[in-house]
């Protein structure tokens, strides 16, 4: 009799957690925008049985299945635009994802979107990062390429790692809508305006990713305004903030921002964060698409080509490319030896490929795993496995 009534006591106490998702999802059918991605549309590559009697809703839990993940652990090592400096006050992609997260939920807020999936795609988007931020990203593509693999591409790579690798090659099963919002991110991109594509599937997924592979200037366009919202709060969270770490270690100073930029958009990264929510708030509000206004845009644009040309293109900046591709080509070349001889007692087999699943193993070729490896790594594990006589130094500026 006791056995029972825990029995029933389950059955009841799963019945009421149940409830409360439905009740959740009702609420947000009530407050939302009817132009939102509400949770109850999600959908997975597998069903998952302990999820029909969960309580979470479906973005949410993507968010904590993220949170989670051994790679969104390593951001807190990887570089976001500069890299071998000393300096414990520059940004890092950890903080970037972060605050990509806050703004793009501000204004999701504002739009009466899904926060939930705006915040999953927030902080998943850069997870495929390799160290050294966007020129290992380039020396990685280069290898891969020449490895006959395809292109390398950060925002791929982040779908590869959350579905193919993490847990051991079983992957963590995210909603579709949270895997197209992480690999139509394409921050680089100047749009004034994004509307998104709506009717999309697991193939289309798939699909994209292949041609991205084949062609980095494939266009992307996410399915959700919540994926639009974070493509847009990606180049509002780095554009201010880079200028100021650039400030911090003396490569430009405040003046140098174009004037016409300044007085539209301000001149610290507060001021241009806020002047660029309001306007995509302003001119996305009831809107089916998400949108600058035409004269930010313009001065956005102007901004973002300052960046490149006095920041990410700076010599200073750059003092370390020729090593940091030397050791890419030497530790890409001593992995793939040590799969292909099997050389077991290589840190590839111990802290990457032991226990990993048949269907990870099967269905990569060596070059996959070593690219996977490799782009997996925070700054400073990539620069232990380097003999120690090669291995750069950072520097103050």
């Amino acid at each position: 009799m006791e056995k029972f009534d825990e029995k029933l006591s389950d059955i009841i106490y799963d019945a009421e957690l149940d409830g409360i998702r439905t009740a959740l999802n009702q609420r947000e059918s009530a407050i939302l925008s009817p132009l939102a991605a509400f949770s109850s549309s999600c959908s997975r590559r597998r069903e998952e049985e302990e999820l029909i009697k969960g309580y979470r809703q479906s973005f949410s839990l993507d968010v904590d299945r993220i949170l989670h993940s051994l790679a969104y652990t390593r951001y807190i090592d990887k570089t976001q635009v500069f890299y071998l400096i000393q300096n414990d006050h520059i940004t890092h992609r950890m903080l970037h994802v972060q605050l990509v997260s806050k703004i793009a939920r501000t204004i999701g807020r504002f739009l009466g979107l899904n926060e939930d999936l705006i915040e999953a795609v927030a902080l998943g988007h850069d997870i495929g990062h390799t160290p050294f931020g966007h020129d290992g990203e380039r020396i990685l593509s280069e290898l891969c390429v020449k490895n006959k693999i395809g292109h390398f591409l950060h925002n791929v790579q982040s779908v590869q790692f959350l579905e193919r690798v993490e847990r051991k090659g079983r992957g963590w099963n995210l909603c579709l809508q949270t895997l197209d919002g992480i690999l139509s991110h394409d921050g680089e991109i100047h749009e004034q305006k994004l509307s998104p594509q709506r009717i999309k599937t697991f193939d289309n997924l798939d699909t994209e990713i292949l041609k991205k592979k084949k062609d980095p200037e494939q266009s992307l366009v996410p399915m959700t305004l919540e994926g639009c919202v974070v493509r847009m709060a990606d180049t509002i969270s780095y554009i201010g903030r880079d200028i100021e770490d650039a400030i911090r270690l003396n490569l430009i100073k405040r003046s140098d921002i174009p004037k016409s930029c300044v007085r539209l958009l301000g001149n610290t990264n507060g001021t241009i964060v806020y002047h660029l929510v309001t306007d995509i708030i302003k001119n996305s509000f009831h809107q089916s698409f998400i949108a600058f206004s035409k004269e930010v845009s313009e001065q956005l644009y102007r901004l973002k080509a300052f960046n490149l040309e006095l920041i990410y293109m700076n010599p200073k900046v750059k003092e370390h490319l020729g090593t940091i591709r030397r050791l890419f080509e030497m530790l890409f070349e001593r992995f793939l030896n040590d799969i292909e001889t099997q050389n077991h007692e290589s840190v590839i087999f111990s802290q990457f490929l032991e226990n990993m699943s048949p269907g990870y193993i099967n269905g990569h070729g060596s070059q996959e795993i070593v690219r996977d490896f490799l782009a997996g790594m925070t700054d400073q594990y990539f620069i232990m496995n380097c003999p120690k006589h090669l291995r750069p130094e950072k520097n103050n500026l």
